[in-house]
């Protein structure tokens, strides 16, 4: 599968069928300044190269990594990254910790045979709710726990859609992640309130338009006992 469009400002160029079949969904923004939002596992570096490179963009062109919580297969890659392009990491300060000491426990990376070294994120998101400044329409970002303590998503409006990029909204739920189901019900009812025409889904990639989005979550929230 080939990297794509999935509207304007937003492409996808990671995922089980893209890049390697531990890797979550993954996702290029930019709406004037290139911000990858997760990585992968990180197993297959070049075919991640190759999508971006096929989209007309060079990894130096990518100013910053959003990880939307601290499991390897969304921050796998992001090693590689920081250290050959020195590309600056954010992360929610919650979920910081596990990445910056290599714990393979609380980032999931013993689920799947693997290590994480301890790995320098330069920044730490704070609060509730945040922007990431650049480019014609701002990456808003909220911390959505649950799955993890410092689960974030983000969105944005390109003008003619919402975007969200609600990774992991269907689980898992573990004691070993320290997820909590009721705060996940809370941060999927705030998820709701967007609205989003489109959600970039970490495992199950693109639903459209906002009556499926809003079917999708429900269905999870209802799955769980939290509607």
């Amino acid at each position: 599968m080939k990297p794509f469009k999935v509207t304007e400002g937003v492409f996808q160029v990671g995922g089980p069928d893209m890049t390697a079949p531990e890797d979550c969904c993954f996702f290029l923004v930019d709406m004037g300044r290139p911000i990858l939002i997760d990585t992968g596992a990180g197993g297959d570096r070049r075919r991640f190269l190759n999508n971006i490179e096929d989209l007309g963009y060079s990894p130096r062109d990518i100013k910053l990594v959003v990880l939307t919580h601290c499991h390897i297969d969304h921050v796998g890659g992001a090693v590689f990254l920081a250290d050959k392009y020195k590309i600056p990491l954010a992360i929610h300060e919650l979920d910081a910790p596990p990445v910056e000491e290599g714990d393979t426990r609380r980032t999931a990376a013993n689920w799947y045979g693997m290590t994480l070294p301890p790995t320098r994120v330069k920044n730490h998101l704070r609060g509730e709710r945040g922007v990431i400044e650049g480019g014609a329409s701002p990456l808003r970002w909220m911390h959505t726990p649950g799955h993890t303590p410092g689960s974030i998503s983000l969105y944005l409006d390109n003008g003619m859609y919402r975007v969200l990029f609600g990774q992991d909204i269907h689980g898992p739920f573990y004691a070993s992640f320290g997820s909590d189901l009721d705060d996940w019900g809370a941060s999927m009812r705030a998820l709701l309130d967007l609205e989003a025409d489109i959600l970039c889904e970490g495992h199950f990639g693109i639903i459209r338009p906002t009556s499926e989005v809003r079917s999708y979550i429900e269905g999870y929230l209802r799955n769980y006992g939290k509607l």
